[in-house]
């Protein structure tokens, strides 16, 4: 299944990038995504959570993007590690950062969204540290 899962989050990079939106057929209604990056992110929940969490995320940048680096299994789960290049909205800072999302699974469906900063962070939550 954890294949599945890695081939799961590839189409819905893809997906993504060609739409803005996700591929909402693989996300679990209970989704609850975390953003480990700031202290004060708190949890989102469900689908309109995710939403947020992008939309709170884009309002901190000028602009901004990922690039896919590395796609990971971990067990069930599956390890994103991504460049992420940004400049901030009020500051002007540009961000240029190695970062982590791991995405639990359950029963086929995407049900955790761990954002973590630092490709060592994330190695570790996943359980995959090198």
């Amino acid at each position: 299944m954890s294949q599945e899962n890695v081939e799961a989050i590839r189409r819905g990079y893809e997906h993504f990038s060609a739409t803005g939106e996700p591929i909402w057929d693989d996300f679990a209604e209970t989704l609850v995504v975390r953003d480990h990056q700031s202290p004060d992110q708190g949890e989102y929940f469900g689908h309109a959570g995710w939403r947020r969490w992008i939309d709170d995320w884009s309002a901190a940048w000028t602009e901004w993007s990922v690039e896919v680096e590395e796609i990971l299994e971990a067990g069930e789960a599956v390890l994103v590690l991504i460049h992420h290049t940004a400049r901030g909205h009020s500051s002007g800072l540009d961000l240029d950062s190695h970062d982590g999302i791991l995405y639990g699974f359950r029963d086929g469906k995407v049900t955790t969204v761990d954002y973590y900063t630092g490709r060592e962070r994330a190695l570790e939550a996943a359980g995959l540290a090198r």
